[in-house]
This record gives C-alpha cells, sequence and structure tokens, in this order.
C-alpha cells in the first residue's frame, strides 16, 4: 500500500477511535456506584423492618450480580414482601409497549404479581388488597418524560398519599445524567400516560429527585416519601461510568447507546416512519419506504453525530415486513449531542425531502407529536416552515421555569 493511502487509513482509524472514545465515556477507575438497593441491603433492611411491604419493580430491580431484589428481599427473612406490582412490559418485561401483566402468582417466592399499569382508578384499591403499609420503587428510568414507569410511580405516589401509606424509592443513576433538564414542558391539555404533569421531555432527574417534586408539587395528598440515595453517583455521569450492569428496561430500550437517543428519537412514534421498532435498533434507524440517500445527506454536520444511508424490515410495529429506507444515527459526542434538537431537525429536513409522510393522529385534532412534546407550538412551527433554529426557542422561558421548580428537590451535587 503507498505510503498516502496508509497515512490517510491511520488517520482515519484514528479518528475513529476517537469519536468512539468521545461517544462512550470510560468507567469510573475501580470504583462503582451502589444503588438504592444496594444501601438498603447493606443497612440490613431497616427502612422497611415492621411493614408489610409492596414492591413496583421488573427486570431492571437487580443487584450487581444480578440477583433480583425481590429474589433477595424474600429470601432474607428480614422483609415481610406480600406483593409485586409490574408497569408497563410487566413485571417480567415479556409485553410489548403498551401492555401490562396480568395477574399471577411469582413461580419462585409464590408472592403475587399485580398489573400497575396505567391503573389510575384502581391502584389504591389494588394496594389495599394486598395489605401494603409500605410500597417500594426500584425501576431503571431513561431520564424521558414519555417513559411511563415514572408515571407508574406518580400514581403509586397518589395512592400511597391517599391511603397513609410509607413510600420509599431506591434511587438509581439517570443513564443519559443528570446535569440539566431540557426540551419543551408538559401543558396540562396535552396530558396522557405518556405524560401526566409538566415536567420538561428530558428532565434530567433520577426517580428518587422525581419522587421529590412530585410529592412535592403535583400529588393531592403527599405521601410519607423516604428515598434511599445512591452512594458514589455524580450527575454529570454516563451509566457506563457507574460500573453498572446495563439490563434493558423494556423491549425496545436494548442498550445505553438507545437510552442516549431515545429522549430525541421518539418523537418519530409521531410519524408515519418507522423509529426502529422490530429492528436491532430501536430509536436509531428510523426510515419508511421510499426514502432514499436524500434524507441522511440532509442531517449530516448535526453537533455530536454520524447518519449513515440505512435500509431495514421491521419484524413488527410500523411498516412490518416492508422494506424501508432511512437512516441509522450515531453519536459521536454525547456531550455535544442534544437529542430533541436533533430529532427535530431530522423531522424538519425528512418533511422538506418526502413530504408524503406526514404525522400520525388519532383525528383532525388530535397530533400525537402534541402528546410527546407536551404542546402544539412545536407541530405548528415545523409546518409552518420553520428551521429547527426557530423551534428550539418555543420552550425556553417555560423550561427555566421547570429548572428552577425541580432545584429544591435535586439531592446529588452538581457540578456543570
Amino acid at each position: 500500500m503507498p505510503m498516502q493511502r496508509r497515512r490517510l487509513l491511520g488517520s482515519a482509524l484514528a479518528g475513529a477511535a476517537l469519536a468512539t472514545t468521545a461517544a462512550v465515556p470510560a468507567a469510573a477507575h475501580g470504583r462503582r456506584v451502589r444503588t438504592g438497593i444496594e444501601v438498603l441491603a447493606e443497612d440490613g433492611f431497616a427502612e422497611l423492618a415492621g411493614q408489610k411491604v409492596g414492591i413496583i419493580s421488573n427486570p431492571t430491580g437487580v443487584l450487581p450480580d444480578l440477583s433480583h431484589e425481590v429474589d433477595l428481599m424474600h429470601a432474607s427473612g428480614k422483609v415481610d414482601l406480600v406483593a409485586v406490582f409490574g408497569p408497563e412490559h410487566g413485571f417480567r418485561g415479556v409485553s410489548q409497549a403498551g401492555e401490562g401483566e396480568d395477574f399471577f402468582l411469582d413461580p419462585k417466592t409464590g408472592i403475587p404479581v399485580y398489573n400497575a399499569y396505567n391503573n389510575k382508578d384502581q391502584m389504591a384499591e389494588l394496594l389495599a388488597e394486598a395489605g401494603v403499609e409500605t410500597l417500594v420503587f426500584d425501576i431503571q428510568d431513561v431520564g424521558s418524560r414519555f417513559y411511563t414507569y415514572i408515571w407508574t410511580m406518580y400514581l403509586a405516589l397518589e395512592a400511597a398519599g391517599q391511603l397513609g401509606l410509607r413510600f420509599v424509592v431506591l434511587d438509581r443513576p439517570n443513564p443519559g445524567t443528570g446535569r440539566r433538564a431540557s426540551g419543551p414542558v408538559l401543558h396540562p391539555e396535552h396530558a396522557t400516560f405518556v405524560g401526566l404533569k409538566p415536567i420538561a421531555q428530558r428532565h434530567g432527574m433520577t426517580v428518587g429527585e422525581l419522587a421529590g417534586l412530585f410529592n412535592g408539587e403535583f400529588v393531592p395528598t403527599p405521601a410519607d416519601l423516604h428515598v434511599v440515595k445512591m452512594r458514589g453517583w455524580k450527575p454529570e455521569m454516563y451509566f457506563e461510568e457507574t460500573g453498572l450492569p446495563w439490563v434493558a428496561p423494556s423491549p425496545n430500550m436494548p442498550t445505553v447507546a438507545t437510552a442516549v437517543a431515545y429522549p430525541g428519537t421518539c418523537l418519530f412514534e409521531a410519524t408515519a416512519l418507522s423509529e426502529g421498532r422490530g429492528t436491532t435498533k430501536p430509536f436509531e434507524l428510523l426510515g419508511a419506504p421510499g426514502i432514499d440517500h436524500a434524507w441522511a445527506e440532509a442531517v449530516q454536520g448535526l453537533p455530536g453525530t454520524r447518519f449513515r444511508e440505512a435500509y431495514f424490515t421491521p419484524t413488527f410495529s410500523k411498516w412490518a415486513g416492508k422494506v424501508c429506507g432511512g437512516v441509522e444515527l450515531q453519536v459521536t459526542s454525547r456531550r455535544d449531542f442534544d437529542p430533541i434538537r436533533t430529532a427535530l431537525a431530522m423531522i424538519i429536513e425528512q418533511r422538506r425531502a418526502f413530504p408524503q409522510y406526514g404525522w400520525r393522529s388519532q383525528d383532525t385534532t388530535s397530533f400525537w407529536l402534541d402528546k410527546l412534546t407536551g404542546n402544539q407550538a412545536v407541530r405548528l412551527a415545523i409546518e409552518a416552515g420553520a428551521d429547527v433554529d426557530d423551534v428550539t426557542p418555543l420552550w425556553a422561558e417555560e423550561l427555566d421555569a421547570f429548572s428552577e421548580q425541580r432545584e429544591p428537590y435535586l439531592l446529588y451535587r452538581r457540578t456543570a
């Protein structure tokens, strides 16, 4: 190989390695974050002593050795665990989006498992039926308003307050960091189970911090809330820096990279394009039949990203069994990547190049994008031909107000 070509190839490989390093932070050197369940166990489960305990959990409720907390609590003899409650996708994580899991007895422990997904009218009834005195929440969140586990937590807080129960949150990391909130804030008229209360699209909080915000600002009758904080977690950490194992929080959240992109690219659920469900890279592969290289070319150069012209065939969900053209999003620098701005820029360019693909809607007045962004201003601006830099200032004032509102509930020292 000629010397010049070898130099060019060496530079390209070095650049690719540098981009990968920038995209995925290194793990903390020999140090590991200790999650709320670990802290609870190390303290001999004292927080739960003498109480009939229920727990809201799913496959992410694990310790570093991947044993599950329900098994640990049951085997310890120190926790009177009387019920388990499963969120969307179920306690075992076997259900797809928009589904829970029917009542069953856990075959390993014999503990009854109830469906708590979107169960606003029955949550208090289920807790009373199970005889719960202290309700525990421990699920790995991904930091986005429309990820429904936080709203299961909210409804459980409401029910706990109504019944006078203790509510204990075992905290876990926000995998996309907890440094700042970003994106639009929900308007009440667009409240659904993908956003019940006015928080930012990417809230930048842990579930323990969110529980404090919910309990202090939105729950009609506040519960007796206790948060078992993590040890060693800093808000600027990405998940790989925690030293903890990643367990997919839901069937279409297989990797940390998915979770980093999701607060933005989930907006494609509001379009006619596939958001990659039914592929190996959900929320990173995006497209529809008939889309070609023009889209990938139009979005190159967005900060912290690169795009590959991609073709894929979803096995289920939108365009199942159809060949789709589109893009694969790759994040080259997480620090520079803004998932919400990126996704909106992608949508704007897609609509310009391939206008045949519009919004998903239930009718002419109910658009999925309004539910996901939490307001209609974003959609109306895009429809009027706005560029992404015209759209992002629309929520600045409301985001500033939310950032100020959340400040008293932050539990971990922020350095940026």
